[in-house]
C-alpha cells in the first residue's frame, strides 16, 4: 500500500532521497522490523485474549515426559505469524507483483484450512479437527491456484541475456534480453542445471503438459504443508525451523531478482522476483517474533493454523523461484519427519501382516518423539534439529557455486 506512494514521492515529486525507500534491502529491512514488533508488541496481548477465550490445547497421552503440562496452552498462535505477515507485505510489497499476490492468498488459503482445523478441535471438542479429506482437498484446491498460474500467467517469465550484464563506470549496461515462457527449474549439483518441465512432461502430448505441471506443484505443496504440520510437535522446533529455511529462500530470491548476481552465479533472473524478499523478510520476522513466546516452555502453540500454512508459503516461495527440487535439502528437517510417520506406518502394516505383530523401527514417530522417549531434554532436541537445519541451509546455498 505504501509503495505507490514512495513511487510518487520518487518519480512525481521527485524529493531528493526519496528513492530510498523503493529499494528493496530498505523495504525488506522495514518488513522484517515490522513483522517482529507485530508478534513481540502484541504477542501477549494476542495470548491473553485467547487465554480468555479458553482456547488451550488439548493434550493427547503419549506417556511423553512433561507432555501433560502443556495442557491447556493457548494455541491457534498461527493467527500472530499470519498477521504479522500479511501486514508488512501488504505495506512495503508491490501489490501489483503476481509472486506476491499469489503469496498472499497462499497464507490466507492455507491459514483458513488450519484455522478451520483448530476451531473444531478447540471449540467442537473433536480431537481429530478437520477430516483429512477436506484438508487434502484444500491444499489441491491452492495447488491448482498456483500452478496454473505459474504455468500459464504472462509476467511469469525468465529472463534471457545474449550477453552478461556489465557495469561501466558505476553504469549499468544491459545487453539486448528475451523474456521467456517457459516452465523451467533448478537441478541442484549439476553444471547445465536447468530443467524444462515441457520437455520431461511433453510425452503425453502438449495439451497434457500443463496438466501434469499443475499435478507437480499440488504433490510438492501438500508434501511439504503436511511435512510442517508434522513437525510442530514440540516447542519452537517448526517455527526455528521454518525461520531457517525462510532465510535460505530469502538470499535466493534477492539473487534471482538481481540481473548482475543471477548472471555472476549462474541461475535464473526471474524478473519481479526480487520483491519475494519482502514477503521472506516478513516471514522471518514473524516465525522469530513468534519464537519469543514459542521457545520452551512455550507460552503460545501455533496450532494447524500456522504449521500449515508455513509449510505451504515455504512450498510456493520455492516454486515461484523455481528452486523447488532443492526442497528435499532445503526443508530437509520436514522431510525426515514425514519420512519418520510413513516408514513407522509401513513397517508396522508389513510386519503385523507377515509375523502377526506389529513391530515399529522407532520408539515413537515423527523423529522428534522417538528423542522424547529416549529422555533427551525437549530443548535439547530442538537446537540439534535447529543445527542441522542450518547445515542443511548451508548445503543449500553452496549449490549456487557448484555447477
Amino acid at each position: 500500500m505504501l509503495y505507490p506512494i514512495f513511487d510518487y514521492l520518487d518519480g512525481v515529486l521527485d524529493i531528493p532521497g526519496a528513492g530510498v525507500f523503493k529499494y528493496i534491502s530498505f523495504r525488506a529491512g522495514m518488513a522484517a522490523v515490522l513483522s517482529l514488533i507485530i508478534t513481540i508488541t502484541f504477542g501477549h496481548k494476542i495470548i491473553a485474549w485467547i487465554r480468555n477465550k479458553q482456547i488451550g490445547e488439548t493434550v493427547r497421552d503419549l506417556g511423553l515426559e512433561g507432555q501433560t503440562q502443556k495442557k491447556g496452552t493457548p494455541t491457534m498462535g498461527g493467527l500472530m505469524i499470519i498477521a504479522a505477515i500479511l501486514i508488512p507485505t501488504l505495506l512495503f510489497g508491490d501489490l501489483d507483483n503476481i509472486y506476491i499476490i499469489l503469496l498472499l492468498v497462499t497464507t490466507v488459503w492455507l491459514g483458513g484450512i488450519g484455522f478451520l482445523d483448530d476451531y473444531i478441535k478447540v471449540f467442537r471438542k473433536n480431537k481429530e479437527g478437520l477430516a483429512g479429506r477436506f484438508k487434502i482437498i484444500g491444499q489441491i484446491g491452492i495447488g491448482v491456484i498456483v500452478g496454473a498460474t505459474l504455468y500459464f500467467h504472462e509476467d511469469v517469465v525468465i529472463r534471457e541475456f545474449q550477453n552478461p550484464v556489465s557495469i561501466e563506470e558505476g553504469v549499468i549496461e544491459t545487453p539486448a534480453y528475451q523474456d521467456v515462457k517457459v516452465a523451467k527449474t533448478t537441478i541442484p549439483f549439476v553444471k547445465n542445471n536447468e530443467l524444462n518441465y515441457e520437455t520431461i512432461l511433453g510425452f503425453m502430448g502438449e495439451a497434457m503438459t500443463p496438466v501434469l505441471y499443475i499435478f507437480v506443484v499440488i504433490f510438492i505443496i501438500t508434501a511439504v504443508s503436511n511435512g510442517a504440520n508434522i513437525t510442530d510437535g514440540i516447542d519452537g522446533l517448526a517455527a526455528g525451523t521454518s525461520a531457517i529455511i525462510g532465510l535460505t529462500i530469502a538470499i535466493f530470491a534477492y539473487l534471482s531478482g538481481n540481473a548482475i548476481f543471477s548472471q555472476y552465479l549462474n541461475i535464473m533472473y526471474i524478473p519481479g522476483s526480487g520483491e519475494l524478499v519482502i514477503f521472506a523478510s516478513a516471514f522471518i520476522g514473524a516465525c522469530i517474533g513468534f519464537l519469543w513466546y514459542n521457545a520452551y516452555p512455550a507460552q503460545v502453540f501455533m496450532g494447524d493454523t500456522g504449521s500449515l500454512m508455513l509449510g505451504g508459503v515455504i512450498a510456493v516461495l520455492a516454486l515461484t523461484l523455481r528452486k523447488e527440487l532443492l526442497i528435499p535439502i532445503m526443508c530437509g528437517i520436514f522431510v525426515i519427519e514425514n519420512l519418520s510417520v510413513v516408514l513407522q506406518v509401513s513397517y508396522f502394516k508389513y510386519t503385523k501382516k507377515k509375523y502377526g505383530e506389529g513391530r515399529r523401527i522407532f520408539l515413537m514417530s515423527p523423529l522428534h518423539h522417538h528423542y522424547q522417549k529416549k529422555n533427551i531434554p525437549e530443548a535439547k532436541i530442538v537446537t540439534r534439529f535447529w543445527i542441522v537445519g542450518i547445515l542443511l541451509a548451508v548445503i543449500t546455498l553452496a549449490t549456487l557455486k557448484l555447477r
